[in-house]
């Protein structure tokens, strides 16, 4: 068998942890219902133990929060109620003790209708700050009304424009996401000083590197066209192959590079939604001349992401997915980095996302723990640099069925509902699909507070305290405190942390080492082999289906370490050449003889 190997370099990010936090929702200790930069400081110990090496953070800047935090007003500048510059150089410096780093989000397609840069520009159209921003005269109809200038959509609002047009100069911003986060003009070249020299402040502040927000969408399209109508009957149509991915993306990110971040050591992941050509993606993480470390594709958790019977055409939409699916994305996934040079990010869900197990397995009670442990497998036995997001590692799950639209908090979650009442007003069947296309896709599953432990609010907040967002009403089960207490050696959050060690201590293999399919055709199971230059060989078998799956196993001798079921390796040791997996069940092993 042939199993290619990674590329080569040995930077600290490539063998990291990073473990995501979203401050709103990880831990209040100002007790106002709402997380805060000194409660990820007091729950760095609890990190350390996972085996976390690098915390990142979603925006803490100050925001008016219209996309909680996404709507930057001031880059240099603490969100109150998150805390202060003091706080957050004082969370640097725990870290440093623990050996372990921060990583903030940078967030500069947008900024916030609020930051002074924006109040400048709308000022008037002779402000030196006018084109920081993209404005456009608007399109009037018979009537003398002004329209927008093209028909591009709101990505966060879809039935919306992605034009506002602004009265005062009687011209129209562009705002890809949200009326109240309009886009900078990255054709400027003070826009891009400016930008460098947020990431110089922080950087010297002591900061490890950023992720960086739809940065593929810095460079638009300059002519600005028509998109072309995928929604019929709609005004307003995605452009996003307008404005993803344009024309001075590199150029952009070259200069980024060449003006800070090769002044530091430091690491760099770029999310680049609405692209799915791996090509494009090895041009930007490429070892020897691309711009960033890593990037997120969206390939993975986009798996089910098909326009189909939801109501609303968004992306709530629910499509079927299989086992074969799930083996070509991300078997494609690592031979292209591991054969182009590049590197791979790994995650299975994030603030923007449904909660993993309830993605891609069964997240009802029977099943939680073994779906959550199977992906966790899986992940820590990939290629690339990994990343947990906070919660994962105790399996939390999707808001209850039972909750109403009224819990949902998330700008997209609220566009999404109201434009379904106004479409389907009466029409009960719709309006129950729409509600059940939140509680699977909506960005709220994972932001529901972090479950600590079994007391009111799941520790989240002092009992009489309302937090910012319900809790979900699982936490007197599933929390940190029953996980981590010493005699639950088979909890979901032990068994993370035995894969993150043994990752760890076999990095030549499951960071760098070489990846190869077994049995490409199997329709139920996902299984592959990892190899070091050593000649050291894992085997990782899963099964993604809620119903037991054979799995014929190779002529080798192998040594079952590892499984997801407390049987499982008495059980596959003893089966010869035939497995027959349970719902769920993944097994991990070495080879011990060819």
């Amino acid at each position: 068998m042939s199993v290619g190997k990674a590329a080569s370099g040995r930077q600290w990010w490539k063998e990291a942890v990073v473990y995501q936090i979203y401050p709103a929702s990880f831990n209040d200790t100002n007790n106002d219902g709402r997380g805060d930069v000194n409660g990820v400081t007091e729950k760095l110990d609890y990190l350390k133990e996972l085996g976390v090496d690098v915390v990142w953070l979603s925006p803490i800047y100050d925001s008016p929060q219209v996309d909680n935090g996404y709507d930057i007003a001031d880059y240099k500048k603490i969100y109150p109620p998150y805390g202060t510059l003091e706080d957050v150089d004082r969370l640097i410096q725990e870290l440093g003790r623990r050996g372990m780093k921060l990583v903030m989000d940078l967030v500069v397609n947008h900024t916030s209708d609020q930051h002074p840069w924006f109040s400048e520009s709308r000022s008037s159209k002779t402000n030196p700050k006018r084109d920081w921003y993209i404005w456009k005269k608007p399109k009037y109809n018979a009537e003398g009304k002004p329209g927008p200038p093209n028909n591009w959509n709101q990505i966060l609002g879809e039935a919306h424009s992605a034009w506002i047009f602004d009265e005062a100069t009687e011209e129209c911003y562009f705002a890809a996401f949200t009326p109240q986060q309009p886009d900078l003009n990255w054709e400027n070249p003070d826009v891009r000083a400016a930008v460098y020299d947020i990431l110089r402040f922080w950087l010297d502040r002591g900061v490890a590197g950023f992720r960086m927000d739809v940065i593929n969408l810095i460079s638009k399209d300059q002519s600005f066209p028509d998109a072309e109508i995928v929604i019929p009957g709609q005004p307003y149509q995605p452009a996003t192959q307008h404005f993803a991915n344009g024309p001075r993306l590199h150029e952009f990110l070259g200069e980024i590079r060449r003006e800070v971040l090769d002044k530091y050591d430091q690491m760099t992941v770029g999310e680049m939604p609405f692209v799915y050509d791996e090509k494009e993606f090895l041009k930007i993480v490429h070892q020897n001349d691309g711009f960033l470390n890593m990037v997120f594709h969206f390939e993975l958790v986009d798996i089910d992401s098909k326009r189909g019977d939801v109501p609303g055409d968004s992306r709530m939409s629910i499509g079927h997915w299989d086992v074969s699916d799930l083996r070509r994305i991300i078997a494609r996934w690592q031979r292209r980095m591991l054969d182009g040079g590049g590197w791979n990010s790994l995650y299975c869900e994030n603030h923007d996302q449904p909660r993993s197990v309830s993605h891609f397995c069964d997240d009802s009670d029977e099943y939680r723990e073994y779906g959550s442990k199977l992906l966790a497998l899986m992940e820590t036995t990939l290629s690339g640099t990994i990343f947990v997001y906070q919660g994962e590692e105790l399996g939390m799950r999707n808001v209850p069925v039972e909750w109403g639209p009224e819990e949902y908090k998330d700008i997209e979650s609220l566009n999404y509902w109201k434009k379904v009442n106004e479409m389907y007003p009466n029409d009960q069947d719709k309006l129950l699909k729409a509600r059940r296309a939140l509680q699977a896709k909506a960005r709220d599953n994972g932001r529901t507070p972090m479950q600590w432990d079994s007391s009111a609010n799941g520790g989240f907040c002092p009992a009489g305290v309302t937090s910012w967002m319900r809790v979900n009403d699982d936490y007197p089960t599933v929390n940190a405190a029953a996980q981590t207490a010493p005699e639950a050696t088979s909890s979901v959050y032990h068994f993370w942390q035995r894969l993150l060690a043994l990752r760890k201590e076999n990095a030549d293999t499951f960071v760098h080492g070489g990846f190869e399919l077994v049995d490409e055709t199997n329709p139920n199971v996902f299984s592959y082999v990892r190899e070091a230059d050593s000649g050291q060989k894992w085997v990782v078998v899963l099964n993604f289906t809620g119903q037991p799956a054979a799995w014929e196993m190779p002529k080798w001798g192998l040594k079952w370490m590892l499984g997801n079921y407390a049987d499982g390796l008495d059980k596959a040791q003893g089966n010869g050449e035939h497995l027959v997996l349970r719902p769920w069940e993944g097994l991990l092993a070495r080879q011990v003889c060819n």
